[in-house]
């Protein structure tokens, strides 16, 4: 369920018309509603209720500062993967001690930073980086929590470019090899292994491989037991999909999700950590777009909007699906008109979707692009010198420009032309 719905013909973000956004702050832009994102994040606390747990926001689904702190006042931990996801996780107010740091390539001063500053723990995923990692906090006279990523070789089922849980990924150490590099990490005075970690994807649609996944850990966490390991937390990533698709079946729900945690893990007295993001923020954010032109076209007719693929990347560089739909609201009957849904910039990958049946539009009408909360305005650019979009939030009946478009001027004076030319 979302927040953003039709009311006497018209398409509302809570108990704002999106229409009134547009008037004010210009097209094409993000708006999130602070009511669904609080929904998504209590929903998944529920589906955990019982275990000691933590629900981390994957913050490389989207990483406006205004969304980190409403997440994080309702009791939110952050899964940061760069240095500068960890500063903004703590410019919102979360503290570093909800605050777990993951990714395949941390450098030297991303570990610094975090452990001078306040970090739960880091996410090793290599034994490279476990090395790196204990020199730098015997640098600094510190020790560091540490879970080791482990890979199951669990097919995911998901989209090649989102799958990570494969012996052919490049995510952590094959869980063949776990006792040993458990064993080394042992050995290590500036490490403390607290646990493990597995994620095997975004966008899973079935509960089927993350319980082949959990039951791997489960053997994992008994073996390594044995072996006089204090495993007492295990971090299980996210990857719960959302649907994109509105007229396919829906994905599995967090209380399904957590059901399935409790059978499987349970009984081992761990804290449990998930780190969703697409669930929490992708329906929770849809973007907004103008139409510039309808071009009538020999073997299609082609929805020219004014956003384009540096806004939205995620149609050009999965393939993906976001529902298109108007501001205001078809009237019952009204024939459809297939487009191609296109953007000005210049590249065929420009391309939202083709083949689409729409109500019939014409130039100057807006469209929402739904689902678009999460890996929407966090991979945007400015390709073709175009300005990011602005991030709007809605909670109730008011709204609030929480990044702003950027003037031609501001984006100018970034670059330096050298005294020489």
């Amino acid at each position: 369920m979302d927040h953003f719905l039709y009311r006497d013909g018209r398409l509302f973000a809570e108990d704002v018309p999106l229409a009134n956004i547009a008037a004010a702050v210009g097209t094409p832009f993000y708006c999130y509603s602070a009511a669904t994102l609080t929904r998504h994040f209590r929903l998944f606390d529920e589906a955990l209720e019982g275990m000691d747990h933590l629900i981390c926001f994957a913050m490389k689904a989207n990483s406006n500062l205004a969304v980190l702190k409403l997440l994080g006042d309702l009791g939110a931990g952050m899964d940061v993967v760069s240095g500068g996801e960890y500063r903004r996780a703590r410019a919102a107010g979360v503290p570093g001690e909800r605050i777990v740091f993951s990714g395949v390539g941390k450098t030297a001063a991303e570990m610094r930073l975090a452990l001078e500053s306040g970090i739960r723990q880091f996410n090793v995923e290599s034994e490279p980086e476990m090395q790196a990692l204990n020199d730098v906090a015997l640098s600094l006279g510190k020790i560091a929590p540490i879970t080791i990523r482990v890979n199951p070789d669990v097919d995911a089922k998901t989209h090649e470019k989102i799958a990570t849980g494969r012996k052919q990924d490049k995510f952590g150490i094959p869980i063949s090899r776990a006792r040993a590099v458990y064993a080394h990490a042992a050995t290590l005075p500036g490490l403390k292994v607290i646990g493990i970690d597995v994620h095997i994807g975004s966008q899973l649609t079935e509960l089927a491989p993350f319980e082949a996944a959990f039951r791997k850990v489960a053997d994992l966490t008994h073996v390594l037991r044995a072996d006089g390991h204090d495993i007492s937390r295990l971090d299980l990533g996210g990857g719960l999909g959302i649907p994109y698709e509105r007229s396919n079946a829906d994905p599995p729900l967090p209380r399904d999700f957590g059901a399935m945690v409790k059978a499987t893990l349970g009984d081992l007295g761990c804290e449990i950590e998930i780190e969703p993001g697409r669930l929490i923020a992708g329906n929770a954010g849809v973007m907004v777009s103008a139409v510039i032109y309808v071009k009538q076209g020999e073997e299609r007719d082609f929805l020219i909007v004014d956003a384009a693929m540096n806004d939205l990347v995620r149609p050009s560089m999965y393939g993906a699906h976001h529902d298109i739909v108007p501001l205001i609201e078809p009237a019952p009957g009204i024939e459809a008109h297939v487009y191609d849904v296109v953007g000005p910039v210049c590249e065929s990958g420009d391309t939202f979707a083709k083949r689409r049946a729409m109500m019939p539009l014409s130039s100057g009408d807006l469209v929402a692009f739904r689902s678009a909360g999460a890996y929407g305005a966090v991979m945007s650019s400015e390709y073709n010198s175009r300005p990011l979009i602005p991030e709007v939030m809605v909670s109730g009946d008011h709204f609030a420009v929480i990044r702003a478009r950027p003037t031609f001027d501001e984006m100018l004076n970034r670059d330096t032309i050298p005294e020489w030319l």
